[in-house]
Parts: C-alpha cells; sequence; structure tokens
C-alpha cells in the first residue's frame, strides 16, 4: 500500500500510528500538498495528505475512512468496536479529535498572512473550538482502553505541542495532560 504523506500532518500521524498498532507495512511517498503534484493529484483529486492507495488499487483519501479501512484488515485488537456505546464513543472522541486538529491546522495555515480583522477573528474562533474540545477531554475516562479516538487524541494534542508550544493547552487539564504523558511513554 502507498501512502501519500507530509511530515507535519497530525491526520497523517493518526494514520501511521494506526498502521504501526495493526503491524501493516506501508510505502510512504513523501508529498507537499500544497504544491498538487500529479502523482498525489490522479489518486486524490482535492490534493490533500493523507492519501492511500490500497493494494487493490483503490484510492481512499480522509484520515478518518483510512483508519478505518487499515483497522478492518489489521491483525490486532481493533480500534474502532463494531458496535453500542463503545462504537459511538471512539467515534465523538475521535471527531473531537480531528476538529482540534482542523482548527490548529486552519490556524497554522492562516498565521503565514497578514493578520487583518478577519484573521485574527478566524484565528480567535478556531483558538475558542480547541479549547472547548480540550475542556470535553479533560473529562473523558483517562482510564480508558486504546480506540481510535485516544490515537486521534494523541495526535491532536503532539500537534498543539508542535504548532502551538507558546500556548498551554495543560494549563487548567490535569487529567487530560497527565494522560497524554502516560500514553506517549
Amino acid at each position: 500500500m502507498k501512502l501519500y504523506h507530509s511530515g507535519a500532518s497530525p491526520f497523517v500521524r493518526k494514520v501511521n500510528a494506526v498502521a504501526i498498532h495493526h503491524g501493516i507495512s506501508l510505502e510512504r511517498v513523501a508529498t507537499n500538498p500544497h504544491d498538487s503534484p500529479a502523482a498525489l493529484l490522479a489518486d486524490n483529486p482535492l490534493s490533500k495528505v493523507p492519501a492511500l492507495v490500497t493494494d487493490e488499487g483503490i484510492a481512499l483519501c480522509d484520515s478518518p475512512l483510512i483508519c478505518e479501512y487499515l483497522d478492518s484488515i489489521g491483525s490486532n485488537a481493533r480500534l474502532i468496536p463494531d458496535h453500542g456505546a463503545p462504537r459511538w464513543n471512539a467515534l465523538r472522541v475521535a471527531a473531537l479529535a480531528d476538529g482540534i486538529m482542523d482548527a490548529a491546522v486552519g490556524r497554522r495555515m492562516q498565521a503565514a498572512f497578514p493578520q487583518d480583522e478577519g484573521r485574527q477573528r478566524f484565528d480567535a474562533r478556531a483558538k475558542a473550538a480547541i479549547a472547548r474540545a480540550l475542556d470535553v477531554l479533560e473529562g473523558e475516562d483517562d482510564a480508558a482502553p486504546l480506540t481510535i479516538g485516544s490515537v486521534g487524541a494523541v495526535c491532536a494534542l503532539g500537534y498543539l505541542d508542535f504548532r502551538f508550544a507558546g500556548e498551554d493547552w495543560r494549563a487548567g487539564r490535569p487529567r487530560l495532560a497527565a494522560w497524554y504523558e502516560r500514553t506517549v511513554e
């Protein structure tokens, strides 16, 4: 399988974590999606990473879809439970984590432009969304088993440390901070 990736993408990190969890080997193709390279566009017209081409030649784009595919073919414990409350809780936390990553990546992208009033409002709105989602994660069960939600949360928090190190997401969230430190050890 071929994975188009960019080293800084938290979404790629999530896909890589699922692949590692399941012992799945991926051919990694370093890609700058902002340049819209022809090879990426042939497999993902959206010009986004991650994008995965399966051994059967099926092109999958978007990290939730890729993670679900890898989880379905993996040999270790499933990260996405099959049904019931465990499934919906895992997917709920995964959606929160993806939302944090979406907002953080958006903030990062907009930071390169002149900070006019509209961009400042965008940044404030994204920052507030991240804070609210982190507050929800603070209340999650920190002893829950590994799921796609916890994988996504680790990737989101790691991205915040990477791109926004000067903004202390840990402040006022001791349970989440302790969970993160235990999980990344």
